[in-house]
């Protein structure tokens, strides 16, 4: 982590393009992102919108954006609409070979004292990512 962004990294059991389509069809992306799967809505293209009903203990988070950049099966750049203000979020997806993706998260870093939860919270996507695809 750097003082201006946080990066995860996994790397996955699985070709790039079945990583991709997890990461871009809704009915995939509900499941790794705890989201209602009636909520979730995804027009995976430069300009497009996204937005999904995601469940807390203190009830449903409505969360959305915009895709900024999307270079299939490779980089994804999209915005997340939060309270205090637009945060834009990049994954690249590098086939390694023998079957297995690469995935780089970076999102910008919060203040300090919020960079161990953010960073923690990022991991937990990227493995909550990994479970489903395993299923796929």
């Amino acid at each position: 982590m750097s003082d201006t962004e946080i990066t995860v990294t996994r790397d996955l059991d699985a070709p790039r393009g079945t990583v991709w389509r997890v990461w871009t069809e809704p009915e995939y992306f509900a499941r790794w992102f705890g989201a209602a799967p009636e909520s979730v809505a995804l027009d995976v293209r430069p300009g497009g919108a996204w937005k999904a009903n995601i469940a807390t203990p203190g009830g449903e988070m409505p969360m959305r954006g915009v895709y900024r950049e999307v270079v299939g099966q490779e980089r994804l750049v999209w915005t997340l609409d939060l309270p205090q203000g637009v945060m834009e979020m990049t994954a690249t997806f590098t086939e390694l070979g023998d079957g297995r993706t690469r995935v780089v998260l970076r999102q910008p870093a919060p203040p300090q004292e919020q960079c161990a939860q953010a960073e923690e919270g990022a991991a937990q996507l990227l493995d909550s990512f990994a479970k489903v695809l395993a299923s796929v």
